[in-house]
């Protein structure tokens, strides 16, 4: 696969996940592991369901603290993929590296910068252009302090782009992000909304000026920031995840506020968590997009962790779903399947949290009939909730569902040289 094909398997991205292993398997980090492994069971409360997802869930997110941690000197800046599922390089075997909620369509990459050094984003789009991609400026506690859209980026007649990244306002410059003292990093989403035929655009940093005025971290810097990151990867996830813990269970109507805690602008969220009280339970959801070009609907557990994405329905978004004949959505949570196209499948946990999430409306705002309803009913009373339009599935169709999805992800896994 070639680099054009993967851009998320650079050579830059794979020696930064060979550090990663080397900082994750370090007895000082494995002991700051199995700290907070009891801290976030204690603050956490799981139930049984929950618990017993704990163990690889955890391992990815400490995973993804010491990945992103590693990636913090705007001096010494990379572009780095910091959510992904497992995978292997060579002989060793890469956790993943999922956290926060994460969406399953969005390769997320991460550059640290300073509002004091200047800066050169050098790239090239995808072939196909995506539907939503973004690249935001943070400050350290994710308040955005600046943002170019995918669909504002100028670039030439073969694809490439540059944006310029300093202190200074753009004064006729295009594709430029002004930084300022709050500058932290950049938080970079490509939405791949079609999983087959999408690719994340490729992405190179410059530092501009003077050679740095000091060495790259030392390695006890390095293990302190790690340990910080881990202990708040586990306190955050567990803060954003009882906005919907909090909430009455199997009911999505809370609207989370787009101006904190990463929540980009533009999108809307609309979170609450579920109970299937019995194995025949289902949750309906009736989902009108408001004029929404993009919407997913994906499970996560309550460590941050999305469910099966690549093997079974754990998101399904507006592309891989079918509409209903009057342009609305429905679609069916339950443990089994429920012979509609559009199963939203828990990966046999009867509970859960289900985040969805609405963007790029026409014209900037959702329309009026904008929403989702839900209801909780049996498998054996689904049929007299299901409107006009809502598609059916043989259990054949479902296999060639499945195996269509499993081989339209795994570009976004596979390491250089694979097919």
């Amino acid at each position: 696969m070639s680099h054009r094909d993967n851009p998320i398997d650079t050579a830059e991205q794979r020696a930064h996940e060979l550090l990663a292993l080397q900082y994750y398997r370090h007895a000082e980090i494995q002991a700051a592991r199995e700290e907070v492994r009891g801290y976030w069971l204690d603050l956490a409360k799981p139930t049984d369901v929950m618990h017993g997802c704990f163990e690889a869930s955890f391992d990815e997110v400490m995973f993804a603290a010491v990945v992103w941690a590693l990636n913090q000197d705007p001096l010494y800046p990379k572009v780095i993929t910091i959510t992904r599922l497992p995978h292997s390089l060579g002989t060793e075997q890469v956790p993943g590296s999922r956290w926060g909620i994460d969406n399953p369509d969005s390769v997320y990459r991460v550059i640290p910068v300073s509002g004091e050094e200047r800066y050169l984003i050098r790239g090239r789009v995808a072939e196909r252009r995506l539907v939503e991609n973004y690249f935001t400026l943070w400050s350290p506690v994710m308040q955005t302090v600046g943002l170019l859209s995918g669909h504002d980026l100028q670039v030439d007649d073969a694809g490439y782009f540059e944006i310029t990244v300093d202190s200074s306002p753009a004064d006729g410059r295009s594709n430029h992000i002004q930084s300022g003292p709050e500058a932290h990093e950049f938080y970079i989403r490509d939405v791949i909304f079609d999983w087959a035929q999408d690719r994340a655009n490729e992405l190179s940093i410059e530092r501009l000026g003077d050679a740095p005025s000091r060495p790259p971290f030392s390695e006890r810097e390095q293990l302190d920031r790690i340990k910080a990151y881990m202990h708040k990867w586990a306190t955050n996830t567990t803060r954003w995840n009882q906005q919907a813990l909090g909430r009455p269970v199997n009911e999505f109507d809370f609207v989370i506020d787009r101006e904190s805690d990463g929540a980009l602008r533009g999108q809307i969220y609309i979170m609450g968590h579920f109970a299937l009280p019995a194995a025949d339970s289902a949750i309906v959801l009736d989902v009108d997009m408001g004029g929404a070009d993009y919407f997913i609907a994906p499970i996560t557990n309550v460590w941050g962790t999305s469910n099966e994405i690549v093997h079974r329905n754990g998101s399904l978004n507006k592309q891989q779903a079918v509409a209903n004949d009057d342009g609305t959505y429905t679609f069916v949570l339950a443990l089994r399947d429920p012979g509609v196209h559009n199963w939203l499948d828990p990966t046999d946990m009867a509970e859960g949290i289900l985040t969805l999430r609405w963007a790029e409306f026409d014209g900037g705002e959702p329309g009026a009939t904008f929403g989702v309803r839900s209801q909780l009913t049996s498998l054996q009373q689904l049929e007299q909730l299901l409107p006009p339009g809502a598609q059916t599935i043989s259990p054949e169709q479902r296999k060639q569902q499945l195996a269509e999805r499993a081989s339209s992800y795994a570009w976004r896994i596979a390491e250089e040289g694979d097919a």
